[in-house]
């Protein structure tokens, strides 16, 4: 896709600001940058969503746990966990949060995984906003969102677009696209150039 083709696409998306709701699974973004070999950056995607987005904050939601130190037994963020919130803040994103959980895994060389999956706070939240916007601008691949995204375009009428990296994109994301309950797939390689954190520096 060339940049003539997003600007059209942005510039559609753009036409229902007003009634448009944001959501950013930031694990999920993150995780992108395995296959993108580069990173999104949380003032990239302020200055993308800012066409999707009317001003009104709580439309425009960011998730993503909060990791405490000492595998979770503190009352202090990480470091890598108070930059991206506080990143989050300064670009005025509705910070939904829980604590990152330690599960004990022998298999991995640290002997843990973190796991703070927020989907049904997604989930819930898109069923409690529904009066409040038409179509739902998804920042995430994640196949276990295809569930609400069909409940909400069979019950209620609502349009998706779905950004994600190609290698993080679930079947079942791409079978709500071929349904219909999809209206785009947009992908993250095809916007290097405005959600790339360091594209002033290549």
């Amino acid at each position: 896709m060339n940049k003539e083709e997003i600007n059209k696409i942005v510039s559609k998306i753009e036409t229902t600001k007003e009634r448009n709701i944001v959501i950013i699974d930031f694990a999920n973004v993150v995780c992108w940058q395995n296959s993108l070999k580069w990173e999104v950056g949380i003032k990239e995607l302020k200055s993308l969503i800012k066409h999707f987005s009317c001003g009104k904050k709580f439309l425009r939601r960011f998730y993503y746990g909060s990791d405490y130190e000492s595998m979770g037994k503190s009352d202090i963020l990480t470091p890598w966990s108070e930059l991206v919130f506080a990143k989050a803040r300064l670009n005025d994103f509705e910070i939904c949060t829980k604590r990152v959980k330690y599960i004990t895994d022998k298999n991995r060389r640290d002997g843990y995984m973190k796991k703070s999956d927020l989907d049904v706070e997604m989930a819930v939240d898109l069923i409690k906003e529904k009066d409040n916007y038409d179509n739902i601008i998804l920042f995430s691949g994640d196949g276990d969102l295809a569930y609400v995204l069909r409940y909400l375009k069979t019950e209620y009428n609502k349009s998706a677009y779905v950004f994600a990296a190609r290698n993080y994109l679930g079947a079942e994301i791409v079978d709500c696209y071929l349904e219909k309950i999809v209206s785009r797939l947009l992908f993250a390689e095809d916007f290097e150039h405005r959600l790339n954190r360091h594209r002033f520096r290549i």
